[in-house]
């Protein structure tokens, strides 16, 4: 969506926007610090660990030239088990074969995260199953995994494809170890998919959740940064269409809600100017 907004103005700036899928937010935190990409998608809690070195980033240490371009919608840590796979609570999932997440995605190091917190490890499941966010709802349906872990923004069509395909329930994520990690971590919010979304869920299922940010690095050229941002909120409502999960977003909480880096100086020139930002 984001890309198709800054190409249609390609002949106007010549700056061209190309997607590349890739394998999550701890990936292209890592390759923007590289330099293999400009811009790319994170939860906000990866952005935080990585300005701060912390978590999987502990061993490169802070990383002080990661950049926020505004943050987008909220995702939710979403738990999905197969019906008969008997999960009522995420203290289940005990002895079941779970899809963490393939190395390198958010969804994988919120899930370390979270079993910390709930007194859990890897070694609690009977199989551990790293599978790409694209293949995981094949495999739960398919019977290869009990559950999966997927850290996104409802409605989502993976787990759409999940539920219609195969009897499978949205797993709570609470509990006294949640309630201290979201004091403790105050990029987590306590969040919920509503009642009805998903077939087969007739309750609102609990969990916690975070924004993806649109993240950069100031080594990124303050042209580059504001030609993108520019197309996007120039074209807001347009934007808006292009994404079920766009669509209550709102410009201020873009700038302000979930951007645990500093923004952009080429994102903060824009925002100054159509007075987002006071001088």
């Amino acid at each position: 969506a984001i890309c198709r907004l800054v190409n249609r103005g390609t002949k106007t700036h010549n700056i061209r926007c190309k997607v590349e899928s890739t394998g999550g937010s701890v990936y292209n935190i890592n390759t923007i610090k590289s330099g293999e990409l400009d811009l790319g998608i994170a939860q906000s809690d990866q952005q935080y660990n990585a300005v701060n070195g912390l978590g999987v980033f502990s061993k490169a240490g802070p990383d002080k030239n990661i950049r926020s371009a505004f943050s987008i919608y909220s995702e939710v840590f979403t738990v999905l088990a197969r019906k008969d796979a008997n999960v009522k609570t995420f203290a289940d999932l005990k002895g079941k074969r779970v899809n963490v997440g393939n190395p390198g995605s958010g969804q994988r190091a919120t899930m370390e995260t979270v079993l910390d917190a709930m007194g859990m490890s890897m070694s609690d499941f009977q199989l551990v199953s790293e599978l790409k966010s694209s293949e995981q709802s094949q495999a739960l349906c398919d019977n290869k995994v009990d559950a999966i872990v997927f850290f996104v923004g409802h409605p989502n069509g993976s787990i759409k494809e999940a539920t219609t395909s195969c009897e499978s329930t949205l797993v709570n994520v609470s509990g006294p170890g949640i309630t201290k990690l979201l004091a403790e971590k105050s990029y987590f919010v306590s969040t919920n998919i509503p009642a009805g979304m998903y077939k087969g869920n007739d309750a609102d299922n609990v969990s916690i959740g975070a924004k993806a940010t649109f993240v950069t690095s100031s080594k990124v050229s303050n042209d580059i940064v504001y030609t993108v941002v520019k197309a996007v909120f120039d074209n807001f409502s347009r934007f808006q269409r292009l994404h079920p999960a766009l669509s209550s977003i709102t410009k201020e909480d873009m700038i302000t809600a979930g951007n645990t880096a500093p923004l952009h100086d080429g994102a903060i020139k824009f925002y100054k100017e159509v007075g987002l930002i006071k001088e």
